[in-house]
């Protein structure tokens, strides 16, 4: 895959698409080998396919360096927390199992309750589901429960008062991420893992024609 011809949009969308519930990488790729890219495209085409690769571990990264920061305020590890939700509502896969686990655990007390959980039905067009499909959470538009929690963590984050020491300890995260992602020589293995990623993805567009 030439990550050149890949943009900034396809990459967010395929970050929103992708499972995010594999393990991270070992430390000992992780911190393999740096090396300086002696071009600007060379530089663009390893960001976005290190972003994409080691993207659970630049996450718990991230939450690393917010927890730091988080110490003298605990209020903002609420905050923190309900705010990493509402991110990682955005993430189709992240959605639709929060839904599916909260589903089943209210099942076990209400099944009633439960069954109004259920997301409506995909659209049939020409005789076959839609392959667009807007995801749901709990029986209602993810964008709900997005808002939700948006509102809930800003509030927190404003009692809290600890806004900028957070937004100080997630610029440093980030800058330390994109550091990274810029000096990992990217492997072999993290292409082999780009080919089986559009692998499946080609499988499940092909499954749901």
């Amino acid at each position: 895959m030439d990550w050149g011809n890949v943009t900034a949009e396809d990459l967010v969308d395929a970050l929103r698409e992708v499972d995010w519930s594999s393990p991270p990488r070992p430390m000992s790729e992780f911190f393999s080998r740096f090396t300086v890219p002696k071009s600007f495209a060379k530089w663009d085409s390893r960001l976005k396919c290190n972003l994409y690769y080691y993207r659970t571990n630049y996450f718990i990264m991230i939450v690393f360096i917010l927890g730091l920061g988080f110490l003298t305020r605990p209020l903002a590890i609420l905050s923190a927390l309900l705010t990493a939700l509402t991110v990682a509502f955005l993430n189709d896969s992240f959605a639709g199992s929060f839904s599916e686990k909260a589903t089943r655990t209210i099942r076990r007390f209400s099944p009633q309750l439960a069954a109004k959980m259920r997301p409506p039905l995909a659209p049939v067009i020409r005789g076959r589901p839609s392959a667009k499909r807007a995801i749901h959470i709990c029986g209602q538009p993810r964008w709900v429960f997005v808002l939700i929690f948006s509102l809930v963590s800003f509030a927190l984050w404003y009692i809290s008062c600890g806004l900028f020491t957070v937004s100080l300890a997630l610029l440093i995260g980030l800058l330390a991420t994109v550091l990274h992602a810029t000096l990992r020589t990217p492997n072999l293995k993290a292409r082999l893992n780009t080919f089986r990623e559009e692998f499946r993805a080609v499988w499940r567009n092909y499954s749901e024609i």
